[in-house]
């Protein structure tokens, strides 16, 4: 199954006698936007989203509190699962999580999903822009059926912090955050700048057009090839927190190619001033 859906499939889906569950995932990495108020996804959910789709809380639904293990640490399986049986979520009812647009917080449902044993479930290639069939106001919409999805972790799907060193001695490890930050020449978030000693540069941006839709896959494939990432060796992904890596790992999928999340990433990496730093373009 094609782990991403585009808008024209998902008007079909929904008008079919199985219609998918909808997750609006909508969230933002900055803590202000553009007018200098926070960004607020439920606001923004709230004044219009595909019909029948649910508000799903990235902060406190598909991540825990920050702190040493970084700053969206997996969520407590207690919470995520109810907010996924709130949103309607089944184990045999297919789901479409989509955003904003760029993708990440879509994906971090996604991943979140399948590595809690749901079978089938896609992300909106492209987002919310993507679609053009009508909104919903909040007022409008109505409460679905509470759903019986009930997570169930799987194992070898997640790094932790000795893991994600290990394989970038012995496999790939791809930093999917941005060049400037990998190489430690800017860091406007975490304390320290750079990358795990081993790990090599793959942006998450390189993964879509200028529309913020995915790449063909066999574009994706020749991409991660150039890096070593194929499916005959162990790929991992890191990011800032955890969430764009998702998005690389969704890449990775399209491309036919599994990986595993080291969720902590450089927010839990830098936690501990003991771990080692590597900086500039050189993996080591």
């Amino acid at each position: 199954m094609n782990a991403i859906i585009s808008a024209s499939e998902l008007a079909d889906a929904l008008r079919s006698e199985r219609p998918p569950v909808l997750l609006d995932v909508r969230w933002q990495l900055s803590t202000a936007a553009a007018s200098g108020q926070p960004f607020d996804g439920r606001a923004a959910y709230a004044s219009g989203h595909i019909p029948g789709a649910v508000f799903v809380d990235l902060d406190r639904e598909l991540a825990s509190t920050p702190g040493p293990r970084g700053r969206h640490p997996l969520p407590d399986l207690d919470v995520f699962g109810a907010a996924m049986r709130r949103a309607g979520v089944s184990a045999g009812t297919p789901v479409v999580a989509y955003d904003g647009g760029i993708g990440w917080a879509a994906a971090r449902a996604w991943w979140l999903l399948r590595w809690t044993g749901h079978p089938d479930v896609r992300v909106l290639d492209g987002g919310l822009p993507a679609w053009d069939g009508p909104l919903e106001a909040e007022a409008e919409a109505s409460a679905p059926a509470e759903g019986d999805f009930v997570p169930k972790p799987a194992g070898g799907a997640v790094l932790d912090a000795d893991g994600a060193a290990a394989l970038a001695r012995s496999g790939v490890l791809l930093d999917a955050r941005a060049g400037e930050r990998y190489r430690g020449e800017v860091e406007p978030i975490d304390p320290v700048g750079g990358h795990i000693p081993g790990a090599l540069s793959a942006p998450t941006s390189d993964n879509v057009d200028a529309d913020g839709r995915f790449r063909p896959a066999a574009e994706l494939r020749a991409r991660f090839g150039e890096l070593g990432a194929t499916r005959d060796v162990p790929v991992g992904v890191y990011c800032g927190s955890g969430v764009s890596a998702a998005h690389e790992v969704l890449a990775l999928e399209v491309a036919g190619i599994p990986a595993a999340l080291y969720v902590g990433s450089w927010s839990e990496w830098t936690s501990d001033p003991a771990r080692p730093v590597a900086v500039g373009p050189d993996p080591q």
